[in-house]
This record gives structure tokens, C-alpha cells and sequence, in this order.
């Protein structure tokens, strides 16, 4: 009796407890996505960009096959076995390859295949002249257009045409800096970064806190070569660069800020996505940032988040060697098959739960505090717009009781109070007499302000949204989080994130505090889904019944 069943639907669902559940857990990872994990039966989901992006790593249906059938529990419907093969033979029909003698072309072992795809209205620009039945010209511009409209159309191509070097510029791992301990990449990082380049390209997931940065410093080493880095803000621009200060041979001399702030193009230069997407006259200016060298290495850090014009400008940059970087592919605007064809397919990925138990980052508890509005608030709420009623909610007079509750309950530990509404955080930071960053705190008080908790001069910070995305937070250990950015599965992601860097075995506490019997709570719901997926199981507490002792400890 197997620990898995498979169903015609492409749902897989896998009994945790079964002793064979963590072998199948491991062998159906590359190629089946995880769509639930709660207590027991673990859901998982077959998918066309899952399949490809296993065949992509080099899995091929055989194996696929094969998995299902020894770990399932009953016998595996046939139809789903056809469509597993047949699926994943689509990928590589349609590969994109070096002529000796005609550049860049479009080649095939199905002709028909390739006259299909070229009759499509979508790919008739994107390609010169045909060669033969099996090979046509593809203009060397049109690369990565080339590979999203083929994934659009069911015919994912193997890009196999190559990168070039880029301008070299030697880049070693530092493994004891200024006489600092001595440090190793951790078993998965290393792993991470082989998978990557043995790839070519493609994106490595790994949850928040387990050292993302590491891995780009360490394909970095291995491509030995000028990298532009682009990242959320100019805040984790500086943390990156400080990062490759401790832990490369770099230079500060050869590490350049590209931001609001400066305009520096150096061997390795640090951008953010603000600064290359800001529009003038209807134009992007900075794009050209990713023409101003010869690039061997683009790195993305939060990929998720990646905006529209870097799209665009990456399907030009195809002959660049990509890595995303990324704690969940999930985005809310479904552009993951972008992702694929424009950086590369997931070539690592290591559930949030593995790291954990192998102690590199630390285990959280999820609360989520449910608040009854008083009669007044719900009346307002129930007269409202329905536009409206979530800030009302989100934003009740009741929850903030209940935040400022919370924080003094842990007194004396690191603690973040996030929320999405300024004014409702301005009002919060006041009541606690504990100092904000919001978008208009400059980033020279942001960066004293992270290094005044960090270092334990401060132990209470109130954060917008500004803080979501890649802000290293270490000693974090206690979060509140009196609003999100509605359903944004993304965000409760990164906010839990804050907390998850190892604490000497204290376990980390989140807090979500929601409106009960409003668009609150159903936003909140859907939030919590991908940590639920990732293993964290939620707690319901009622604040009306938290005891005495709980509210106003010592």
C-alpha cells in the first residue's frame, strides 16, 4: 500500500504519516507542484509548466511514469500515464540552436510541428527565412519573444543556442573575511548553485532567511565574469552589497549602486527594479543600464515581483546567462509561464519545512487573532461600499487594541508590527512610542533604523509594506501583522520570512490579527494559503478570550 494516490484529475495526494511518504515527497518534488499541505494528506497537482520544467532539469517521462507507479496506492488511471508522456514530449520538439553557417534558428524532429507554429500569426514575426523542413532563421532579437509565444502555444523550446562570456572579471568566494569565522556554503545552497549552472539559466527557490544571496555570490564565482544585479529596493541594494563585501573577494570600488539615489555602472552593479522601470515621456530611460556592459551574469532577485518592462527588456537578453532568485513562484497576476521562457525553468527547490529540520532556519508559530467589531464598526462596515469595506475592516480601532495587547505581551523581544495602511501604522507607532518606516522614511533612516534592531538598540519596529521584500532582519523573532495588501499570498510569504533566521532554538511567533464576519478575514484566508501549502498550520486565538494574563503579561 503506497503513500500516494493518483487521480485522473492530475491531483496527487500523498498520506504524510505513511512511512514511504518522505521517499515520494522527495521523488515526485521536481516534477509535481504542491498545492496544500495541511496535517495529513499533503495535495499535490500535475501540470504542464511542472512537467516541463522537470523535462528541463532533465527528467524525463520514463522516470515521471515510473515514480507514480511504485509509490501509488492503487493503480494509476492510464489516460493520466498517456498524458504525463505525452505532455512532456512536447517539450525539446522545437529547439533553439547555433547554425554553423545561418546564426540563430529555430530546428525540429516533428516538421509538422514546426509548420504549425510557424503558420501562427504570433510567431510569424519573430522568424526570418526557412532553411529546410526542419530549420528556420530566428532573428537573434527575438530569442526570448520567440520562447514565451511557443510556451503560449503548447510548444515549449529548448533553448540550446548558448550564452556568451561576458566581460571577465575575476569574483572568488570569501570563506574568512577580515578575520572572521570561517564559513561553507550549506549542503543546499551549494546544490542550489550547480543546479543553476549545469542550467544555463533558470530560477532557485528557497524560503526566506535560508541565504538567496548566498547562491547569487555563488554563481557569481562561477561564472567569473561582470553581473548586474537587480533587486526591490535601494535598502537591499546595500544589504547585497555588503553581503559580497563579507563574503567575496570583491571590492567596494568594484560594486556600483544603480538607484534613485545613484547612478554608478561598475564590474558588478546593483540596480532596482524602481529605478529601471521609471517611465519619462512615455519612454523607460534606464533601460539601457542593461546594454551598458557586456554582462555575463543577470541575477533577479525576488523574481515573483519581477515587473513588466524587465520582461520586456529580458526577452532581449537571452544570450545572458539568468538567475531568479525567489521564495515562492506563485504570482498573483499568473505570469509564472514568463518566468520559465524569459529567465530560465526552477532548476532548485527546497520546501520551507526541509530547512527547517535541518536547522538553517527557524520553526514559526502561525496565530491568527480573530477580533469581533464593536456595534458601531459593524454597522459602518454594513453601510459601506463594497470598494471600501476592506480598508474599514482592515483598519478597525479594534484591531489596534488588540496589536498593541500583542506587543506587550512580549515585552523584551525583537518585534515588528506590519501593516499595509499608513495612517492606521502612524497611529499604531504613536500609541507604542516606537519609531516607523513607511515609503516616505528616507533611506538613510531606514538603514539606521534596520541597523539599531539589529544590532538590539531598538527591539520594536512598526513597518509598511516597504518592508516586505528582502530585508535582512535576523534577530526578529516576534511579527504582528495588523493588515495585508488583501489576498497577497506573496506577501504573507515575505512577512513570515522576517522571522525565520535561525535563533538558537527559539521558535518564531506571527501573528495575523483579522476581522471576524468581514472581507478581512476572507482575504486573510486566502493569504495564509501558500504557507499553508508549505506546511505552517495556523492557530485560531480569539482576542475576546485571550486570558487576562496573556494581554498584559507581568
Amino acid at each position: 500500500m503506497g503513500p500516494l494516490v493518483v487521480q485522473s484529475d492530475r491531483t496527487l495526494l500523498l498520506e504524510v504519516n505513511h512511512p514511504d511518504a518522505e521517499a515520494c515527497r522527495i521523488a515526485i518534488a521536481p516534477f509535481a507542484e504542491l498545492e496544500r499541505a495541511p496535517e495529513h494528506i499533503h495535495t499535490y497537482r500535475l501540470t504542464p509548466l511542472g512537467l516541463w520544467n522537470a523535462r528541463a532539469s532533465g527528467h524525463d517521462a520514463e522516470q515521471v511514469v515510473d515514480t507514480l507507479i511504485t509509490f501509488s496506492r492503487y493503480p494509476v488511471p492510464s489516460s493520466l500515464l498517456i498524458d504525463v508522456a505525452e505532455t512532456m514530449g512536447r517539450y525539446g520538439r522545437l529547439r533553439i540552436e547555433k547554425h554553423p553557417t545561418q546564426g540563430l534558428v529555430l530546428t525540429t524532429s516533428d516538421p509538422p510541428v514546426l509548420t504549425e507554429v510557424t503558420r501562427s500569426a504570433k510567431v510569424k514575426g519573430l522568424l526570418g527565412a526557412r532553411i529546410d523542413d526542419e530549420t528556420v532563421a530566428v532573428h537573434p532579437s527575438e530569442r526570448g519573444n520567440l520562447k514565451q509565444v511557443l510556451l503560449k502555444l503548447g510548444w515549449p523550446a529548448e533553448d540550446l543556442a548558448g550564452y556568451v562570456d561576458g566581460e571577465a572579471h575575476a569574483i572568488a568566494l570569501d570563506h574568512a573575511p577580515d578575520d572572521s569565522p570561517a564559513w561553507e556554503l550549506r549542503p543546499y545552497q551549494q546544490h542550489a548553485a550547480d543546479a543553476f549552472w549545469h542550467g544555463g539559466s533558470g530560477v532557485v527557490v528557497l524560503p526566506c532567511g535560508a541565504g538567496k544571496t548566498i547562491v547569487g555570490a555563488a554563481a557569481m564565482a562561477r561564472a567569473q565574469s561582470t553581473t548586474l544585479i537587480l533587486v526591490t529596493n535601494t535598502v537591499s541594494a546595500r544589504q547585497w552589497r555588503d553581503e559580497l563585501l563579507r563574503r567575496t573577494s570583491l571590492t567596494a570600488d568594484e560594486i556600483g549602486e544603480y538607484s534613485g539615489a545613484r547612478k554608478e555602472i561598475r564590474p558588478v552593479t546593483i540596480a532596482t527594479y524602481q529605478v529601471v522601470t521609471t517611465k519619462r515621456d512615455g519612454i523607460h530611460p534606464h533601460l539601457e543600464l542593461f546594454d551598458a556592459r557586456d554582462w555575463g551574469l543577470v541575477i533577479y532577485d525576488e523574481v515573483h515581483l519581477l515587473p513588466a518592462p524587465v520582461f520586456r527588456m529580458t526577452a532581449h537578453l537571452q544570450a545572458r546567462r539568468r538567475l531568479g532568485l525567489t521564495a515562492t513562484l506563485v504570482r498573483e497576476d499568473g505570469r509564472e509561464g514568463d518566468v520559465f521562457s524569459l529567465i530560465g525553468p526552477k532548476r532548485f527547490d527546497a520546501p520551507w519545512k526541509d530547512i527547517e529540520a535541518q536547522g538553517w532556519i527557524a520553526p514559526a508559530d502561525c496565530v491568527e487573532v480573530r477580533v469581533t467589531l464593536t456595534p458601531d464598526e459593524r454597522m459602518a462596515y454594513a453601510l459601506a461600499d463594497p470598494d471600501v469595506r476592506y480598508r474599514l475592516a482592515a483598519t478597525a480601532d479594534s484591531k489596534t487594541q488588540v496589536v498593541l495587547d500583542l506587543v506587550r505581551r512580549h515585552q523584551g523581544a525583537p518585534r515588528l508590527v506590519i501593516g499595509q495602511y499608513v495612517d492606521q501604522l502612524d497611529e499604531i507607532a504613536e500609541a507604542l512610542d516606537a519609531p516607523i518606516i513607511k515609503g516616505a522614511t528616507t533611506t538613510k533612516r531606514r538603514e539606521q533604523l534596520y541597523a539599531d534592531f539589529r544590532s538590539g538598540k531598538i527591539d520594536l519596529l512598526v513597518v509598511s509594506k516597504v518592508a516586505n521584500f528582502s530585508i535582512d532582519l535576523p534577530t526578529a523573532q516576534v511579527a504582528i501583522q495588523v493588515s495585508g495588501a488583501f489576498g497577497s499570498r506573496q506577501e504573507e510569504a515575505q512577512r513570515l520570512g522576517r522571522l525565520l533566521r535561525p535563533k538558537d532554538g527559539l521558535t518564531a511567533r506571527f501573528y495575523a490579527v483579522v476581522a471576524r464576519d468581514t472581507v478581512d478575514a476572507d482575504f486573510a484566508q486566502h493569504r495564509q494559503r501558500f504557507l499553508a501549502e508549505q506546511g505552517y498550520a495556523y492557530r485560531i486565538a480569539d482576542a475576546d478570550q485571550l486570558d487576562d494574563d496573556q494581554r498584559h503579561p507581568g
